[in-house]
C-alpha cells in the first residue's frame, strides 16, 4: 500500500487472508496506513478504512476479503502525504524536550469578572472576519513550519487545495517540504 503498487497490495493481502489472519487486524493496519501514508492527500482513505473495519466486524469471511481489498486498494492508489505523521512526531519531540510555552494572554479564558485586569482580552474570533481567519499568535515559541510541513505535490489533493486556499487567505505561502513548489 505504501508503495502504491496495487498488485503487491492484493498479493500480500491474499497471503494474510490465506494464512488465517483476523480480518479486524488487517483492517486496523489499513487504517494506520490510511492516516500515516495517505493522510491529508486524500482524507477519504481513512474513512474507507474505518468503514472497512466496521464492515468486516459485521460480515466476516469470506465476503470480508472484498471489503479488505477495497480499502487496501484505496490506500494503495491514493496520493501520499505523511505530513500529519511527521508533524505530530516533531511536535511530541518538542514538547518532551522543551519547557512548556505560556498560553498567550488573548487565548486565555476571558469569561469571568477580572479577566480583563489580567490581560485576558484581545482574542479575534476568526468567524467575525470575512475570510474566516484572523492573524493572531497561537503558539509564540513555535515558528511556522516547525511541525507542519505540507507534502502537497502537483496533484489536486486535499492538502494541495488547502495550501492554495490558506496561501490566498493569509497572503503568504505556508511551509513546504518538497522544494517550495506546489
Amino acid at each position: 500500500m505504501r508503495g502504491s503498487d496495487p498488485d503487491a497490495t492484493l498479493y500480500w493481502l491474499a497471503r494474510l487472508i490465506h494464512g488465517g489472519e483476523d480480518p479486524r487486524y488487517i483492517a486496523r493496519r489499513i487504517m494506520i496506513h490510511a492516516s500515516e501514508d495517505v493522510g491529508l492527500a486524500d482524507n477519504t482513505a481513512l474513512q474507507t478504512a474505518v468503514a472497512a473495519l466496521h464492515a468486516v466486524e459485521k460480515i466476516g469471511y469470506p465476503e470480508a476479503q472484498i471489503i479488505l481489498a477495497h480499502a487496501a486498494l484505496h490506500v494503495a492508489r491514493a496520493p501520499k502525504s505523511n505530513s500529519a505523521c511527521r508533524g505530530i512526531s516533531l511536535a511530541l519531540a518538542h514538547v518532551a524536550s522543551e519547557a512548556p510555552s505560556a498560553v498567550p494572554l488573548h487565548l486565555r479564558d476571558a469569561h469571568y469578572k477580572g479577566a480583563a485586569a489580567l490581560g485576558h482580552v484581545g482574542y479575534a474570533f476568526p468567524h467575525d472576519d470575512g475570510r474566516g481567519w484572523s492573524e493572531q499568535v497561537y503558539a509564540p515559541d513555535v515558528p511556522p513550519g516547525a511541525f507542519y510541513q505540507s507534502d502537497a505535490r502537483e496533484s489536486p489533493t486535499f492538502e494541495r487545495r488547502a495550501d492554495d486556499y490558506w496561501d490566498q487567505v493569509t497572503g503568504r505561502p505556508g511551509p513546504r517540504r518538497f522544494g517550495g513548489k506546489r
